[in-house]
């Protein structure tokens, strides 16, 4: 019976040790992206500090074994599982460098995990267990718990409990493991009472924490943006959140700002008009990201247009964007409309796998943060795209910013033209987020900008659209190379950019 209870025991242990370590990755390259990065640094830590663990484990008794290993499934349990609340609040509210708690917290909670195995190794010693059965045993059950949990985390649990309640979570099986081992070895023990009365303190103490995440979540985000925080919720794909201050309603995405309702209409009609203005003909658009149907309505302007194929992702956000009524006002119901279809799906797959052609495209995806997102900026995907337009059409891209991140601009535009586009590199003036630019390109090799604006606008017009296309002196074409998946070097480029700015 206790050879089992531990065997179940290491399983839970190591499920939850991978656990911390996946939260921890997950939360930091959430909240500084560049996920590569954070999970490299995260995990290299984390090792670390588990390889510092299993050494420090040696100093311990042999008469004390059993309670030190309840010791640190409680301890282990309560900072691991209150780590995402920790680390969360940190961010939104203390003003120590948040990178030194994540390390600072990723290396307590690795130290502890550390010692785990090496003392409940030495426990079934005690059982008179023989070596070789030992390892084994130990061994593949703690790889059993790191599979599970690799493949629970990102299917089930983040998405449908969020990274605050999952830590919770975990912390909380720690505890119980600290719990069902005082009772099994109560004789053992050297004060059981006070042990199993603290593993019910952390126990309850981690049950109202995962009780009250979602009020904690909101408290941490409040810091975080500032501002009335009406809707708030956590996807497979991402952290949503819509804020309110007086009339500005502002999205953001992973903490992130995406859009503010007092000047949006800048962006969306910089995005959409120059290049659709010049297409009078122009029936078939597909816009790629811009699931909040902002983009679609500047596209629904325009009477010539038909059908307009939105594909994004994330069904949440559009999902947000089409029931929300304060939302649902700023994007005039655009994703409702009759001629728009919303598909939900990943862009790149879907350009491979569908044949439509159209005679305009947006493409409007978040700027390059990480990996995942570079790859929608790279060469072969803009080859895929250019199987999608028409030979007269055009398509426009959003850039980043040619001032705050002029490598990450002009990779972009270099990036077209290595896939076969001739560019029109472009920008616009938004307060919230500053010079913003964009690339128009084609397949064909002229454009004009258009004369004039045909369509209601509160930017634009003629004199305006055209001075889009002026560069200052201080924002000149820079000779860049172009974004290949093998080196991705536009995330790298977008991360050094906004680094010095950030400074």
């Amino acid at each position: 019976m206790r050879e089992r209870a531990l065997i179940l025991s290491v399983l839970i242990v190591a499920s939850c040790g991978l656990g911390y370590e996946l939260i921890g990755s997950a939360l930091s390259s959430y909240l500084l992206g560049d996920s590569v990065l954070q999970f490299s640094t995260v995990i290299g830590c984390y090792l670390f500090a588990m390889g510092v663990g299993s050494w420090l484990s040696r100093f311990v008794r042999d008469e004390d074994v059993l309670d030190r290993f309840v010791d640190v499934e409680l301890l282990v349990g309560l900072l691991g599982g209150m780590s995402a609340a920790i680390l969360f609040v940190a961010f939104a509210w203390l003003a120590v460098p948040f990178r030194s708690s994540l390390y600072v917290t990723i290396f307590a909670i690795g130290m502890m995990v550390g010692m785990e195995i090496p003392l409940v190794m030495r426990i079934f010693n005690r059982q008179r267990t023989e070596f070789r059965e030992l390892v084994s045993r130990v061994l593949a059950f703690d790889y059993l718990g790191a599979l599970a949990v690799s493949l629970v985390f990102p299917l089930l649990l983040a998405p449908r409990l969020g990274l605050l309640r999952t830590s919770f979570l975990f912390g909380m099986l720690n505890a119980c493991v600290a719990l069902w081992v005082t009772h099994l070895f109560r004789a053992d023990l050297r004060r059981p009472r006070e042990q199993a009365l603290r593993a019910a303190l952390v126990l309850g103490l981690l049950g109202t924490g995962f009780v009250f995440s979602n009020q904690l979540t909101s408290w941490a985000e409040k810091g975080l943006y500032g501002d009335e925080i009406i809707h708030a919720e956590t996807t497979p794909y991402q952290r949503l959140a819509v804020t309110r201050w007086h009339d500005d309603l502002r999205l953001h995405i992973n903490g992130n700002l995406q859009f503010s309702s007092r000047d949006e209409h800048r962006y969306h009609e910089a995005l959409v008009h120059p290049g659709l203005a010049a297409l009078p003909w122009a029936r078939n658009v597909l816009v790629l990201g811009g699931g909040d149907g902002l983009a679609v309505r500047e596209i629904l302007k325009h009477p010539n247009v038909a059908h307009v194929t939105l594909v994004d992702l994330d069904p949440a956000m559009t999902r947000l964007f089409s029931t929300s009524q304060p939302l649902l006002a700023l994007n005039k119901g655009s994703l409702t409309d009759p001629r728009v279809r919303v598909i939900n799906a990943d862009a790149g797959r879907w350009l491979e796998e569908n044949t439509d052609m159209f005679d305009f495209i947006v493409v409007d995806f978040p700027d390059p943060t990480n990996f995942g997102l570079g790859r929608l900026y790279s060469v072969p995907v803009y080859r895929l795209m250019a199987r999608h337009l028409a030979e007269q059409g055009y398509m426009v891209v959003q850039s980043t910013s040619p001032y705050f991140a002029p490598r990450s601009f002009w990779s972009i535009a270099a990036t077209l033209r290595e896939a076969g586009f001739h560019t029109w590199p472009y920008h616009c003036y938004v307060p919230s987020f500053g010079d913003w630019g964009f690339v128009l390109a084609g397949k064909r090799s002229d454009y004009t900008v258009p004369r004039a604006v045909r369509v209601p606008t509160r930017y634009l017009d003629p004199a305006t659209m055209a001075e889009l296309f002026h560069f200052p002196a201080d924002m000149q074409p820079l000779s860049m190379p172009a974004n290949r998946l093998n080196e991705q070097s536009l995330v790298r480029y977008f991360d050094e950019d906004w680094r010095k700015v950030i400074r």
